[in-house]
């Protein structure tokens, strides 16, 4: 897969004699540690390969370079992810959310239990006030949650509040973006960094948009013009 989507990118640049800038795109979480379940017993890990495949595709057609970060789930440790995105430009770490254990209830789905909130959804982003570049984290943060928006996804607020001492307060809040400082994919790296939660997987609604192909597509397209904008305006 790298070795397409550079050559994609190469191509666009050879044909347009524009910089391609290079995204370091990681799916969050592992196969053995796959993240959050949703409220149908998915596993986060699948929901994030699944949207970063798509919007490697979206990177590509816009002339950047991508360059893939655990596609095949076997990275062994956090601090991996940002020692493979050295050199790139900006890197961009993908994951589905899910809500505080208190907020949980019980469904049966299929003749099994699981467990679901109805209480929140909707996208979020993170950058650190200890990354290398904050300035252009935010920026780039900023441009993808805006272009989000105007397409017409809707970010979610919970984050915002002091629930169980997980607050994470607002950068943005117009475009959904939180500080979180001490995450180790995004200060422990050379180069900008955002941290992008597509949506809750515990929220049974949302849960079936996040696995609609279209949706999906979408979704990507909004977050790779946003990236561009952003690299392309500095």
């Amino acid at each position: 897969m790298p070795t397409l989507l550079k050559l994609g990118a190469l191509v666009w640049l050879a044909c347009s004699g524009t910089y391609a800038a290079e995204v370091a795109l990681d799916v969050g979480h592992t196969l053995a540690a796959s993240g959050a379940v949703s409220a149908r017993g998915g596993k986060e890990f699948d929901f994030n390969r699944v949207l970063a495949v798509g919007l490697a595709s979206a990177l590509t057609a816009r002339g950047l370079v991508v360059r893939p970060i655990n596609f095949d789930g076997r990275i062994d440790s956090l601090e991996a992810r940002p020692q493979q995105a050295s050199g790139a430009d900006f890197f961009i770490s993908i994951h589905h959310d899910s809500v505080q254990a208190e907020l949980l209830e019980e469904w049966d789905w299929q003749g099994t239990t699981q467990s679901y909130s109805d209480l929140h959804r909707g996208f979020s982003l993170f950058v650190s006030r200890d990354n290398p570049d904050p300035v252009t984290s935010l920026r780039c943060a900023s441009a993808i949650g805006a272009r989000l928006r105007r397409m017409g996804f809707v970010g979610a607020s919970h984050h915002a509040d002091s629930l169980a001492g997980h607050s994470r307060p607002y950068a943005d809040v117009d475009n959904a973006v939180h500080y979180y400082d001490n995450l180790i994919v995004l200060y422990r790296t050379s180069l900008p960094a955002v941290l992008f939660e597509a949506g809750v997987i515990k929220h049974r609604e949302e849960e079936l948009a996040l696995r609609d192909p279209e949706r999906q597509a979408r979704m990507a397209d909004a977050i790779a013009t946003g990236i561009a904008a952003c690299l392309y305006s500095r």
